[in-house]
């Protein structure tokens, strides 16, 4: 676990014309279970392929077909309720969900209502200036995905595309602990973080792979504690849903703009009613989509297809046993062991690809200057050309090979800037390149004296004046670097000058 403290951050505060106001936040988040095949067909669930190629007669939902529980997304939700620290059940069930689905041939969804296979979690949100938020999940559940329907290919027909009908989706609901625009979006990137960790969901929010329902109603200074204290909604204003937020930039402006919409809406007077928007990011406006529905609106029953599934604890424990180091726990070592900074254990290990290669670089190195090179040089680098760690021309072994010869004094900074640039550009053993072009640094102090005399000698005025004034001393560092090709020891130089002029 962290051990750190943080601060809870404070709510996010908009100024209507009448009142202060703040907000409140749930999260209904979709997550696509990284599985080759879906929930209760083989057919594959491959991103990209030709439509409706990724249909069996499940899917198709053909007369006489049943459908036939993937063990795989099973394990995989409850890998992902493990991480979150959640309860698992052991009895779960599915449930029909009733709907006008166009695009998912049954007309109704399987998902688990009344005993989903995962209850009670948290994930602890932080904020970036040592405020974190705990946010509590309350259950996760499964169900089918729908198709998607097209409706830019023909003026007068719609088009529907089956392959992604009945890939498995979590649905992971947290209690509307969120306060804020900025931490609904860290809320989604720790999730995402988390899951791709544990390798349960690719978090690809291009793809439709992961996607949120936003929950977002406004209260009065104050009401959300009485909230807290008797959990009685009614302290809170009515809610209203966003649907289908695929961008984190998005969700930001689209809480945002509904939040304000309620406000002005309460403030003349009126009642904001529960329902379902959609945000419009072209107008900066959500628009009305349906009104929300119930839990017996969908007309909800057990699913006579699927049997009660029943789990064993030794098998959860064999899952609980395999689960990899966790971001949090990753990061609160990478502090201990390798002393690095809240902000750049952070970033190290925001991707579990960024983490590994950073461990491998320090293994057996200086931790603190291993996470110099590999922020500041190849991430600084990487985001330049808008690569990320997975496209890096660095190997850790050779980034790894350049801070050696920095540590042993082989090459200065400024050169190990040049080695990284013909590495980076070229690739190559750093040793070799540093061995074969003359990079090597000059640690000889009796050349270095003498490049340093014959400056001293031609500069007589110079030196008085450094003399005089011992920060002009500098001058003579950077002539001798220049005389030296940037190859002396800068630490050589600096204590031969300031022996030289006495300052």
């Amino acid at each position: 676990m962290l051990d750190l403290t943080y601060e809870m951050p404070k709510p996010k505060t908009i100024a209507g014309a009448k009142h202060d106001w703040e907000l409140v936040i749930g999260m209904e988040v979709h997550a696509q279970v990284s599985s080759n095949a879906k929930l209760f067909s083989g057919a594959s669930t491959q991103f990209g392929a030709e439509p409706n190629s990724n249909v069996s007669f499940v899917d198709a939902a053909m007369p006489g077909m049943l459908p036939v529980i993937n063990e795989y997304c099973v394990e995989q939700a409850v890998r992902t309720g493990l991480g979150l620290k959640a309860d698992i059940n052991l009895k779960s069930a599915f449930d029909r969900k009733n709907y006008f689905y166009p695009d998912l041939p049954q007309g109704y969804q399987i998902s688990q209502l009344y005993h989903p296979i995962v209850g009670e979690g948290e994930v602890l949100v932080e904020m970036g200036d040592g405020t974190a938020r705990k946010v509590r999940i309350e259950r996760i559940h499964m169900e089918q995905d729908a198709g998607k329907s097209i409706h830019d290919m023909d003026p007068h027909m719609s088009f529907v595309d089956l392959n992604r009908t009945g890939v498995c989706l979590m649905e992971i609901v947290s209690r509307p602990d969120i306060r804020g625009p900025e931490e609904a979006a860290a809320y989604i990137a720790k999730l995402r973080q988390i899951m791709r960790y544990l390798g349960t969901c690719d978090g690809n929010m291009q793809n439709g792979n992961l996607r949120a329902d936003v929950n977002v109603s406004i209260c009065l200074p104050g009401a959300y504690e009485k909230y807290q204290e008797t959990q009685d909604f009614s302290h809170l204003g009515t809610r209203c849903e966003i649907k289908n937020m695929n961008s984190m930039r998005f969700i930001q402006q689209a809480i945002e703009v509904e939040a304000r919409r309620q406000i002005a809406i309460v403030e003349a007077g009126g009642e904001v009613e529960q329902e379902t928007r959609l945000y419009d990011p072209d107008k900066g406006e959500t628009r009305s989509m349906r009104s929300k529905e119930e839990a017996h609106d969908y007309r909800y029953f057990p699913d006579p297809d699927l049997l009660p599934l029943e789990i064993e604890q030794a098998w959860v424990d064999d899952i609980a046993a395999r689960l990899p180091e966790l971001p949090d726990d990753k990061k609160a070592r990478f502090i201990k062991d390798f002393g690095l900074t809240d902000y750049d254990a952070s970033v190290l290990t925001a991707e579990v690809e960024s983490a590994a290669y950073f461990e491998e670089v320090a293994k057996g190195r200086n931790g603190k200057l291993a996470a110099n090179w590999v922020i500041n040089e190849l991430f600084g680098r990487l985001k330049k050309e808008d690569h990320d760690i997975t496209d890096s021309p660095v190997s850790p072994a050779q980034l790894g090979g350049i801070i050696d010869l920095i540590s042993s004094d082989a090459i200065s900074g400024k050169i190990a800037k040049d080695l990284f640039e013909i590495v980076y550009t070229e690739g190559g053993d750093p040793a070799q390149i540093v061995e074969d072009r003359g990079m090597k640094q000059v640690t000889d102090t009796g050349a270095i004296e003498a490049a340093l005399d014959e400056i001293i000698a031609a500069n007589p005025a110079q030196v008085e004046k450094a003399k005089v004034n011992p920060k002009l001393a500098g001058w003579f560092v950077g002539q001798v670097m220049k005389a030296t090709g940037g190859k002396a020891n800068p630490k050589a130089v600096n204590e031969l000058v300031s022996k030289k002029l006495g300052s």
